[in-house]
């Protein structure tokens, strides 16, 4: 007869004795916290997130020309693809100036698609376009693209993403600009 095997147990962490344990003495155990009472005269205070100084109703005041518009990766991308030229067409749309502005996060986001977007690339590099630099964590583009504009409602969203769609639409005063039919 053998030496049976013994497979071994991943991740099995040793056993540790609670804080509150009764075989601890009295000095090393942990207090019990006490519960406060809370007063049912007391005001209730609750936060609410406080309403933006900016919107009228649903109108957003800060938005007029020149218009400042936040670029996606795939705006970009479906602009090439349908041939129009992306500033003249947002001129187009709007009648009036429009300033397109690229944070870091998209630009880093093109620049690993690699070769096959070397277009998209150049277009981003163009001088007309603003850069806007990102002082968050990670290259996420999406939600550094939302995170702008709570925070600022002065710019327009270029996507054609429909996830970011749809969180941008929860965002009350920022409007979104997409391409369909080739416009």
């Amino acid at each position: 007869m053998g030496k049976q095997k013994k497979t071994r147990k991943y991740a099995t962490m040793k056993r540790m004795l609670s804080l509150r344990d009764q075989r601890l003495k009295e000095k090393d155990r942990l207090k019990p916290k006490k519960k406060e009472k809370k007063d049912p005269s007391a005001l209730k205070e609750r936060e609410v997130p406080q309403h933006p100084s900016c919107l009228f109703f649903q109108y957003n005041t800060q938005l007029g020309p020149p218009y400042h518009i936040l670029v996606d990766t795939n705006f970009i991308n479906f602009s090439i693809k349908a041939k129009l030229d992306l500033v003249q067409s947002m001129m187009d749309c709007l009648y009036a100036k429009c300033i397109p502005c690229i944070t870091d996060c998209v630009m880093a986001e093109i620049e690993k698609l690699g070769q096959k977007y070397r277009v998209a690339l150049r277009i981003a590099k163009d001088p007309r376009f603003e850069r806007l630099p990102c002082t968050h964590k990670g290259t996420y583009a999406d939600d550094c693209l939302v995170q702008r504009v709570t925070q600022h409602k002065c710019y327009i969203v270029a996507t054609v993403d429909r996830d970011l769609k749809r969180r941008i639409r929860k965002i009350p005063g920022v409007p979104i600009m997409y391409i369909s039919n080739h416009r």
